[in-house]
């Protein structure tokens, strides 16, 4: 392919990740990021199946696992505490042969170590216009630049996607729930444990995991309202979706005001009849996200981006290379989303009763013949998915 120039939006996992091999491959990436720096911290991710081969190829999977979390128990409480039933921390997280549990931002961190490209921090896409040989980007800052093909990994909300394709509202589906996390002292004293609450449409968890004093709070609850709000606006609904809750919650709610890094946003999928458009492209969440609840948004990220830039450099020309990446990745991608609508209402329970079944069942599971082969079942899917994919060595 003659054109070789390429701008990356987004400095998250999957535009890092597209980074890395398409400079491998050749090409001159620019990363563009509106944030001043990478993110930092952030919660805890899992890396399984394809995307495992992934960071192999990029040399990257000893090191992955050196910084693992080493969460070693996970735990199911009522609302007085009572630990109600406990496995260890891979089995409460579904991960199998092998899979690896990072915190986002040290994944971030090894990738961008990695990757020897130009990155415009502090800056954003306003503006695209494209033409036969190129596209001609306007940024937030008034710089105007050209380059031959430009690819939005800029998340559920993308930017990128809206200017090229239209408003979010035709491809953002909403699942009825919202998801928010931020950090916490770890006044449980908790060693690379987590600790899970279940409510009638409410669920609240913290975990502590290796190389970090203080513990994370997590907070999944059902909302028919997916309206994008301000932080300050999710913080007291938040507040207000949680009164009353019983065990740690109104503790783990006391830092709200305070804590540096609160995050939080609706679950929701994206679904697209295209993934490209010209020269531009997306990829990971701004072209499929799959939801928190399909617990493979990273895993998505990573083998898309290497099948783009792999199909890219493979091919005679863009239009060519972004077809054959959306032939090798539906199938992919649509096992891992069915993974999000039956995994959240698992994870959030709508009534009373149900809440009291599941303790019900929890609370003698362990004890019960076959307890093992059930436990397999419930991950299987998950491993189906992450591996649903053969990967090309390109």
């Amino acid at each position: 392919m003659s054109h070789r120039t390429v701008l990356i939006s987004g400095a998250g996992i999957a535009g890092l990740t597209l980074a890395y091999w398409l400079r491998r491959h050749g090409w001159a990436p620019t990363v563009v990021e509106r944030a001043p720096d990478l993110r930092a911290g952030g919660y805890k991710i899992d890396i399984r199946g394809a995307a495992l081969d992934v960071v192999a190829r990029m040399g990257l999977l000893d090191e992955i696992r050196a910084r693992t979390t080493d969460v070693r128990g996970g735990h199911v409480v009522d609302a007085t505490g009572r630990r109600v039933a406990s496995m260890d921390g891979d089995t409460f997280g579904g991960r199998v042969h092998g899979d690896a549990e990072i915190h986002r931002g040290d994944l971030a961190d090894l990738l961008r170590a990695a990757t020897d490209v130009e990155y415009r921090f502090g800056d954003a896409i306003a503006a695209l216009d494209e033409t036969d040989t190129g596209v001609t980007v306007t940024y937030d800052s008034g710089d105007v630049r050209t380059y031959d093909l430009v690819v939005g990994a800029d998340g559920l909300h993308s930017r990128t996607r809206r200017l090229a394709f239209g408003p979010e509202e035709r491809y953002v589906r909403p699942m009825g729930y919202r998801i928010a996390v931020y950090s916490v002292p770890n006044h449980l004293d908790l060693d690379r444990e987590e600790l899970t609450y279940v409510g009638a449409g409410r669920t609240a968890l913290t975990y502590s995991t290796a190389r970090d004093d203080g513990a994370k709070a997590m907070f999944l609850y059902a909302t028919p309202d997916a309206s994008r709000r301000t932080p300050e606006e999710l913080r007291r609904e938040l507040a207000e979706e949680y009164r009353g809750e019983g065990w740690e919650v109104p503790t783990l709610l006391a830092g709200l005001a305070a804590t540096p890094d609160f995050y939080a946003d609706a679950m929701a999928q994206v679904h697209m009849d295209a993934w490209s458009r010209g020269r531009v492209a997306l990829v990971g969440d701004a072209a499929y996200a799959a939801s928190p609840a399909s617990g493979q948004g990273t895993s998505l990220a990573l083998v898309g981006a290497y099948v783009l830039a792999g199909e890219l450099a493979a091919a005679p020309d863009h239009r060519t290379g972004f077809a054959a990446y959306e032939r090798a990745m539906r199938p992919y991608v649509a096992a891992n989303q069915r993974l999000g609508p039956a995994n959240v209402k698992r994870m959030v329970l709508r009534s009373k009763g149900q809440v009291r079944l599941s303790m019900a069942m929890l609370s003698v599971l362990g004890r019960l013949p076959g307890h093992d082969r059930m436990m397999a079942r419930v991950v299987a899917p998950i491993h189906r998915a992450a591996t649903a994919i053969a990967l090309r060595t390109y």
